[in-house]
């Protein structure tokens, strides 16, 4: 089990990347939008909140595992902020570029109150945070959209 824990939560390795590990979880998951975008929105919605929990659960047991908070090895944090950013989000190549970036800008800086999630306990405050980012990311996009 511990096994499956820390290979989740390393985004398959990404994670054990010397130089930015969360960028790398976060073109991990890139791929993984391009399959889940072509579900229908609620099943996409649903699914979100399934991983939401699951990341949860697997970021809380991976900082027991790395035995340190938020380890920068743990990047399913990332990958589902990545997920929050572009949820409602037109799947082109140019959003999907401007959401990386806006994801990992909001990620790296965490202007207030993102930087309060990080307070949160277990797993949870691990996630969240990514969460809060993906939201101002999303929230961008969706008045970059506006004109189009």
């Amino acid at each position: 089990m511990r096994r499956f824990i820390v290979i989740l939560a390393t985004g398959f390795g990404a994670g054990y990347s010397p130089i930015a590990p969360g960028t790398l979880g976060t073109l991990l998951a890139i791929p993984i939008y391009y399959f889940l975008s072509e579900m229908s929105f609620p099943l996409y919605e649903l699914t979100l909140i399934t991983f939401f929990f699951l990341s949860c659960w697997i970021s809380g047991q991976a900082q027991q595992y790395f035995g340190k908070k938020d380890d920068q090895r743990i990047v399913i944090d990332e990958m589902m902020g990545f997920f929050v950013a572009m949820l409602w989000v037109p799947q082109t190549p140019l959003f999907i570029l401007v959401g990386f970036i806006l994801f990992r800008f909001f990620d790296i800086l965490k202007p207030f109150p993102i930087r309060r999630f990080e307070k949160v306990g277990g797993g949870f405050g691990v996630v969240l945070d990514d969460v809060m980012a993906g939201i101002f990311a999303n929230v961008i996009l969706r008045l970059i959209i506006i004109p189009f």
